[in-house]
């Protein structure tokens, strides 16, 4: 065998010995490591699950107005996942590591003060929608077209307000701390979900708000396709 072989040889066996034993009796490939979720990324995601449930209300507000069945427990499970997840984490994110570093800087303070308040407003209207949402209040008219407004006036604050932090606010935090605190901000972040919402909170919600579309019949993607 000539050196150059030998070489090759001893270089292949050798990073077969790095593998932990049984993983290879097992067959099963070393894991990779996790990659790191940047918090304009995280945050940015954990819209799209709001975005979901802003489906599943405009969907049940639909239904409220056509005199249909609106299967309040869906309802009442996507008003407790907004609260849980968004107002009780995303949104807190947002007001202890965020909003406080535009203000500091002084910049955006204009629409920051006007993203607070309208968190404020949100978590008012999800009061509401989880007060109302409730067998009962199927039997009156009054109460139905209460909750159908609420639910759209919900839905109607928070598409522009998620789509300006998410064209506005969120590139221009990465700009105000940095690549290095912006990275160490990222960790973080996981950190505190784990915390607050356990191992996988985010892929818990998203297989949460999967649930109540099926229930509703709109998780087919293809159903929104224009014909």
């Amino acid at each position: 065998m000539h050196d150059r072989e030998r070489r090759e040889v001893l270089v292949a066996g050798a990073g077969l010995l790095l593998v932990p034993w049984p993983a290879l009796a097992a067959g099963k490939k070393p894991k990779k490591e996790e990659l790191e979720v940047s918090p304009g990324e995280d945050l940015m995601r954990e819209h799209g699950v709001l975005n979901r449930v802003l489906l599943i209300y405009e969907e049940i507000s639909r239904r409220l107005d056509a005199g249909q069945d609106p299967h309040i427990e869906v309802l009442a499970a996507a008003g407790e996942l907004i609260r849980r997840f968004i107002e009780g984490y995303h949104e807190k994110l947002e007001e202890t590591e965020l909003f406080p570093r535009f203000e500091k800087a002084g910049k955006l303070v204009d629409l920051v003060s006007v993203l607070r308040q309208q968190h404020a407003a949100g978590r008012a209207v999800t009061e509401e929608i989880l007060k109302l949402a409730a067998p009962r209040t199927m039997g009156s008219a009054a109460d139905r077209a209460r909750l159908a407004g609420s639910l759209r006036g919900f839905v109607r604050m928070y598409r522009p307000h998620e789509a300006r932090e998410d064209t506005v606010l969120f590139p221009a935090f990465h700009e105000l701390v940095g690549q290095k605190e912006y990275e160490r901000m990222g960790r973080q972040f996981e950190d505190r979900e784990h915390e607050l919402l356990g191992e996988a909170g985010f892929e818990k919600a998203v297989a949460e708000v999967a649930r109540l579309e099926e229930s509703l019949g709109i998780f087919d993607l293809a159903k929104f396709t224009p014909q």
